[in-house]
């Protein structure tokens, strides 16, 4: 611990020279042009890039002066952005004291753990959480601001009622922070809105010792996924896609989803581009009608089960709502070909759903949601659904008279990375990165309003008159 310390003065140092021409600084390095910053959660950089933007616009220089991430594939790329820096691993493993002082704190930070801590400790205890890490080192360095990023959801997570505006996850971080002497506010805020063709909503939770930052009304300004595709590139040879493209031709197949689970206009099934072997358009309407019927509640009143989406329907079932004298034929053909597959009811044990055997087995669906090679070809004239690291291999777009996935750089600029940002890795991993990181551009906007509470002390400072 005792070497962090000089470490991290000698990185921000040797960076501060580099930055000012062989000026020498005070350590640490802060004045009405110089922001210093801590990056917790680091990722892959995207608050960092975001935030040095933001300074950027408001002609101030920055020395990130201390970097914490631990996911190995994520620490390559910040050392290919950042080759000078060091990059400390697990923050629930350094003494919040050995962190040298700083203006800025910003963390993405996760809260996956939340919800057994509010069980445990009580809904005002943050211990045991990741933003226990961020409130200690926060109580400790007594930073001018912070910006910190999560997912939606944590704005309802633990709710009292339903009537509650936020839940008590919320409450928690907000009353930590506000108990530290910050004034806080926060907002969910959307990438379409901030020119990035991906609908991704994040909640922003900012604060400053001496203002409320306002981080509404943003000028929104959208853009469409064609503005960040190459074009020409390799495309994808597989029997999945050569199926596809027969029953298809490219264009028709923009903003499409494939898969089983659901219908709509916007979906293609298995059996659409007769991928498990031939069916006829008679068994075609069938399977149309099971997906819609399996829905309904009314089934499982009949079972005496509670319901669940997508009952399994028995032969009397089906033939209720649709008669022909070739209907015992037709399912077990779509039986033999897994297109449909016979199982029981499942009745609901705990937080379980248990098949019950004692019941009328029934003809279901096979396929889920994740089942296929591709899960949607999304629309260049529309923008790309959230991008989560599980999905991402599995989203493809048209190219030429093909189609493949998006590359790692379309994935970048779908978060609002730059182009001269490096991204050497493998693609599994590197669509993993991309799945967990913030919208660049975002961040950007949201540090902006932070910083220019920062500025206004900094001339408050200098002119005192104009407190007056």
């Amino acid at each position: 611990m005792e070497n962090i310390q000089e470490s991290l003065y000698n990185t921000a140092k040797s960076n501060y020279i580099s930055q000012t021409r062989g000026a020498m600084p005070k350590p640490p390095p802060t004045t009405s042009k110089h922001i210093t910053f801590i990056d917790l959660f680091a990722g892959i950089g995207g608050m960092r890039k975001g935030f040095e933007l933001a300074c950027q616009n408001r002609g101030l220089n920055t020395t990130c002066i201390f970097t914490s991430e631990n996911k190995p594939s994520a620490v390559k790329i910040l050392k290919q952005n950042n080759p000078d820096d060091e990059v400390y691993g697990d923050i629930t493993q350094i003494d919040e004291s050995s962190i040298p002082d700083f203006d800025f704190l910003l963390a993405g930070f996760p809260c996956q753990a939340f919800s057994s801590a509010g069980k445990r400790l009580g809904f005002f205890d943050t211990r045991g959480t990741l933003f226990f890490d961020v409130e200690r080192i926060l109580k400790e360095k007594k930073p001018f601001g912070f910006v910190l990023e999560n997912v939606e959801g944590l704005v309802n997570h633990d709710r009292e009622s339903k009537h509650s505006k936020i839940g008590r996850t919320l409450l928690t971080i907000l009353e930590s922070l506000r108990n530290l002497g910050y004034k806080v506010t926060w907002n969910v805020l959307d990438a379409k809105n901030f020119g990035i063709p991906q609908e991704r909503k994040r909640i922003y939770i900012v604060g400053t010792r001496t203002e409320f930052p306002n981080i509404d009304c943003f000028d929104n300004h959208h853009s469409v996924l064609n503005s960040v595709l190459e074009q020409g590139l390799p495309c994808r040879t597989s029997k999945f896609v050569e199926l596809l493209l027969s029953h298809f031709s490219p264009k028709s197949l923009y903003g499409k989803a494939i898969k089983d689970k659901r219908g709509g206009d916007n979906n293609i099934h298995s059996w659409d581009i007769e991928l498990r072997g031939s069916t006829s358009q008679e068994q075609r309407e069938l399977l149309s009608r099971i997906l819609r019927e399996r829905r309904k509640k009314k089934w499982a009143e009949e079972y005496g089960i509670d319901w669940m989406d997508g009952m399994p329907l028995t032969f009397e079932h089906i033939h209720s709502f649709y008669e022909s004298d070739t209907l015992d034929d037709m399912l077990q053909d779509l039986v033999n070909k897994k297109y449909l597959k016979m199982e029981y009811p499942k009745r609901k044990i705990g937080n379980k759903r248990v098949q019950d055997n004692t019941l009328p087995i029934g003809y279901n669906i096979v396929a889920g949601k994740k089942s296929f090679e591709i899960s949607k070809i999304l629309d260049p004239n529309g923008i790309a659904p959230t991008l989560v690291a599980m999905d991402m291999e599995h989203l493809f777009v048209v190219d030429g008279a093909g189609l493949r996935c998006l590359t790692l750089r379309e994935g970048l600029r779908l978060f609002g990375f730059p182009d001269d940002f490096k991204f050497d890795i493998e693609c599994e991993l590197g669509y993993d990165l991309l799945g967990n990181t913030v919208v660049v551009p975002v961040v950007t906007a949201v540090a902006e309003r932070v910083i220019d509470e920062y500025l206004k002390e900094i001339s408050n400072e200098i002119n005192p008159s104009r407190n007056l």
